[in-house]
């Protein structure tokens, strides 16, 4: 019995020395439970005695000021926070959360100076890039045009980037990026409230693109990517002759794909184009086009749609779930924003 008894207390002396070894980890997944559930002050509670275990613990730290963010505590979250980025082990969250701190306080003029700083240290972040030019604001659009342009270039999976350069150019009447890009954020962010958003400008600026027959001919195009993509799609206008709809596009964007295709040589390699052609192959692209263009311009229209094609839709759904859109590095073709 005594040894029973023994072994029973070495086992439980066991057990508790584990719990404290991983007692800073394990309450530090328990704030998290507290901040996904908004009780910011248990989070806080409990970050507070995993960090007199770990003091130094950079995650902790930045969960911590997370948590004051959130509880609008911002003195307190700037006095963590801070610190965070002037570490040799700081990482680009700990940049974001200092600048959620900044623009909380309203501190402009602070919160830009800490993103050029973040950004020599981490040039490659397109997180950083979108946050910046977020700082930076329609006001200055030049210069945050730079650096959402920057971040697609250099992060080109980052989807926000896109969103917001499509929405600048939405608004500066740049037809091809706005579009360019539009489709490629809603390929990388699918389902979301700014997908909706996103298809509905792109459907709305392919209709503005075909408004003047001569538009495209003329277009100020500034770099050979441009004029490509232009010339092609002029040579199959005639496709959307009776008018733009999701009909009429994926005809065009169909005869597009196969000519873009149909060279020798490839001289602009583009994601989005291989996406096309993938989809073509599959035998689901006038599905693809009917979920981008369609619901945005007639949504009683595309629901007869889907429902009369339900086969051929669904699968193009699972397909589309089914994996990740990724863009590689060196297929940017914009020109250098002046």
């Amino acid at each position: 019995m005594k040894i029973i008894l023994s072994l029973f207390l070495l086992t439980l002396l066991a057990t508790y020395s584990f719990a404290q070894q991983q007692d800073a980890k394990t309450l530090d997944e328990t704030a998290k439970t507290f901040i996904r559930q908004g009780d910011y002050t248990n989070a806080i509670v409990v970050l507070n005695r995993a960090l007199q275990q770990e003091p130094k613990n950079i995650e902790l730290l930045k969960d911590l000021a997370f948590s004051y963010y959130l509880d609008r505590n911002y003195e307190k979250s700037l006095a963590i926070a801070k610190p965070l980025t002037e570490r040799p082990d700081a990482d680009v969250q700990s940049f974001q959360i200092l600048g959620m701190v900044y623009k909380g306080t309203e501190e402009r003029k602070e919160c830009a100076k800490m993103y050029k700083e973040g950004l020599k240290k981490f040039p490659k972040s397109g997180v950083l890039h979108n946050e910046y030019a977020e700082v930076l604001g329609t006001s200055n659009g030049n210069e945050a045009i730079k650096e959402w342009e920057k971040g697609i270039e250099v992060d080109p999976s980052f989807s926000t980037n896109y969103y917001n350069a499509s929405r600048y150019y939405y608004t500066r009447n740049n037809k091809i990026w706005c579009v360019l890009y539009g489709e490629i954020f809603v390929n990388i962010e699918s389902y979301s409230t700014r997908t909706a958003e996103m298809k509905d400008i792109i459907s709305e600026e392919y209709k503005k693109i075909f408004a003047d027959a001569v538009l495209l001919k003329n277009q100020n195009t500034k770099n050979a990517f441009e004029s490509a993509f232009i010339n092609e799609m002029n040579n199959h206008a005639n496709a959307i002759a009776n008018g733009v709809s999701a009909e009429a596009l994926t005809v065009l964007r169909t005869e597009f794909i196969l000519a873009w295709f149909d060279k020798p040589v490839i001289a602009f390699p583009f994601r989005l184009f291989d996406y096309h052609r993938q989809l073509l192959k599959e035998g689901l692209f006038n599905a693809y086009n009917q979920w981008l263009f369609g619901s945005a311009q007639n949504l009683a229209q595309f629901q007869v749609w889907s429902s009369t094609h339900a086969d051929e839709y669904n699968r193009f759904i699972a397909f589309q779930k089914g994996r990740i859109f990724k863009l590689p590095e060196g297929q940017y073709y914009q020109s250098p924003i002046k």
